[in-house]
């Protein structure tokens, strides 16, 4: 790997739209601000969603308007629909609004309709128009949620995936994520699709967006970094996944932990940019907001640094 890693930091987005208990609009801000210092290039901050079907977010505007930029970071905000991104529009005019639009698409018929209630079709209609509205305002990413695997149709040809991407490419959309939305992703499922989207879309950056619902969410971003990812998403406390209200899914559905991908990245000695004891702070802050331990290894066990092996003695 010649080129750095970068890594989206999702908590106060797809993180806290799991959660019962959300941090208020300050408490919100505290941690996005941890977030900046710890180094995080992307940091998902918010989404347009409509307050009724999504109230953790009912804050966006005023959230933005009260959020302090980070230096090299970039905030994102999650737009559903055209009119989400006339919101995101007018905050950009009232000078505080965020830096990249996500827009999604599921890689299914059926979760199509039940997450935005709509066909594919129709909800490609919608990103057509919010690409052109979007378009010179905002950097522009594209979701492809359960893209390794749905609930109600099963596996899913990579190729549709691919294809996805490559409309996504056709509206001037140069970022995708790939959302392994159940965590039915394997190793070798991840691995050969993100090969054939690096070679069949090389204009989009595909970003490894992977659900550990199941256990394999680590296993999965190294085959995508294998594959030749650089672009991963994930969570402090690998908290997230679907929201809190669906009725599908079960278990922990939440992101990979961000302290943990992190941890690992740094063991391999992958260039990632995230100071770790500022990550640290972050975490212990995101648990303190919820109120519990969340769901990272490093968080219970701490940082394992080679200098306090040697300390110790151990071999």
């Amino acid at each position: 790997m010649s080129e750095a890693i970068v890594i989206c930091e999702c908590f106060a987005r797809d993180g806290l739209q799991h959660e019962k208990r959300v941090p208020d609009t300050a408490g919100k801000l505290r941690l996005l601000a941890l977030f900046g210092e710890a180094g995080f290039r992307r940091i998902e901050a918010t989404s347009y969603s409509h307050p009724r079907h999504v109230p953790a977010f009912s804050d966006a505007s005023e959230l933005l308007a009260g959020l302090g930029k980070a230096p090299g970071a970039a905030y994102k905000a999650t737009c559903p629909n055209p009119r989400a991104v006339e919101r995101a529009i007018a905050d950009l005019e009232a000078g505080h609004g965020a830096d990249e639009l996500s827009f999604l698409i599921s890689a299914t018929e059926s979760h199509n309709q039940r997450n935005l209630r709509s066909s594919r079709a129709e909800q490609w209609e919608r990103i057509g128009e919010m690409a052109r509205l979007a378009a010179g305002k905002f950097r522009m990413v594209g979701v492809v949620s359960m893209a390794l695997g749905c609930p109600f149709e099963g596996e899913v040809d990579p190729g549709s995936v691919v294809e996805d991407v490559a409309r996504f490419a056709d509206l001037g959309i140069g970022l995708a994520t790939i959302g392994d939305t159940i965590g039915s992703g394997t190793p070798r499922t991840v691995r050969g699709l993100f090969r054939r989207l690096l070679d069949e879309v090389p204009v989009v950056i595909p970003v490894a967006h992977f659900h550990d619902t199941r256990g394999t969410g680590i296993a999965n971003c190294i085959a995508a970094l294998e594959a030749g990812a650089t672009h991963f998403d994930s969570a402090m406390g690998g908290v997230g996944g679907h929201p809190t209200r669906i009725s599908y899914g079960s278990g922990d559905t939440g992101n990979v932990a961000t302290e943990d991908i992190v941890t690992l990245f740094e063991a391999e000695g992958l260039s990632h940019g995230i100071d770790l004891d500022a990550m640290m702070r972050a975490s212990r802050a995101c648990e303190e907001a919820l109120g519990r331990n969340l769901l990272s290894r490093v968080a219970r066990t701490g940082l394992w640094r080679q200098e306090q092996s040697r300390e110790h003695g151990e071999a």
